[in-house]
Order: C-alpha cells, then sequence, then structure tokens
C-alpha cells in the first residue's frame, strides 16, 4: 500500500515526466528523498535535449547522491520514480549502495505499452531492479498514477510522429 507522502513524491515524478515530454525527452522523472522524508534532489529524462542516451533520472539521482550523501544517508534513501529502473539505472542504484525503490509503472508494463504504439524493442534488455540488484527493497507498480504515465507515453509518441 502506497501511503499518502510517497504518492506526493510519485506525483511529482508524474510532473517531472511531463516536463520532460514538453522539451523533447521521453517522459521519466524521478525524486531522491532522505531517511526523513525530506527531498533531497529530482530530474527529469534528458536524453534527447542533451544528445545522451544515459541521460536518465535515476542515473542522474544516483550520480548526486554519491557526491552528497554519506553511505549511511544513501541506504537510509528512497529513489521515487514515474518507472522502474533500466539496467543502467539498477547498477547506478546498487553501486551507490541506495536504499529502496518505488516506482510507478513496471518495465513490463512500459514494454507493452511501447509495443502497442509500435515502438521498436529497446537495444538493452529489461530486467527487475531485484534481478540486477539483488536484495533491494522495491515497492511498484502503483496502479493509481499508472494511467498518468501511460498518457505521456502517448502524448511523447504522438508530438514524435508528427514532428
Amino acid at each position: 500500500m502506497t501511503d499518502e507522502a510517497e504518492l506526493r513524491h510519485l506525483r511529482r515524478c508524474v510532473e517531472l515526466a511531463a516536463e520532460a515530454v514538453d522539451a523533447g525527452d521521453e517522459p521519466f522523472g524521478s525524486v531522491l528523498v532522505g531517511g526523513d522524508g525530506t527531498v533531497l534532489a529530482e530530474d527529469r529524462n534528458r536524453e534527447t535535449s542533451l544528445a545522451d542516451p544515459t541521460r536518465h533520472p535515476e542515473f542522474a539521482l544516483a550520480r548526486w547522491a554519491a557526491a552528497h550523501m554519506t553511505a549511511d544517508e544513501r541506504r537510509a534513501a528512497t529513489v521515487f520514480t514515474s518507472g522502474e529502473h533500466c539496467p543502467m539505472c539498477a547498477a547506478a542504484h546498487g553501486w551507490v549502495g541506495l536504499g529502496r525503490i518505488v516506482y510507478i509503472v513496471s518495465s513490463v508494463q512500459l514494454d507493452d505499452w511501447l509495443g502497442e504504439l509500435g515502438v521498436p524493442a529497446s537495444p538493452v534488455r529489461p530486467f527487475p531492479v531485484s534481478e540486477v540488484v539483488p536484495g533491494i527493497e522495491v515497492r511498484g507498480p502503483v496502479p493509481a498514477l499508472a494511467d498518468d504515465v501511460r498518457a505521456l507515453h502517448v502524448r511523447f509518441r504522438e508530438a514524435r510522429a508528427n514532428g
């Protein structure tokens, strides 16, 4: 069960994903929250706008955490995100030693949606975060916000097709 504080952070992830779409990037957004509930950092996808396919928000937050947090602070933190981490981001999360992950949409859901939209398969096979980082606490999907995330993916693909 997702509580109201978690939903607030997840709603912010949706807002960041919408900002990404508005900038021409794929709809992903993430928020890093400290163990005390304080928002420490946030980011959105920047793959297209920065012409770098590694500019995922989860990866950016892992880098930020490595530079600004102690190991104990990282372990106590939570990354809230619009979509389940890809293998690259999951590995960065694990290497940095961040705590739990709460995501809205799973990789399986996203792959199904993208397939319905005629998007070619990713060059990287999606794996559940727990297969990349064994023992990590992962919560998701969160059905209450899944339609919002799906709508952003549809909007992004329509804008790309028309644009």
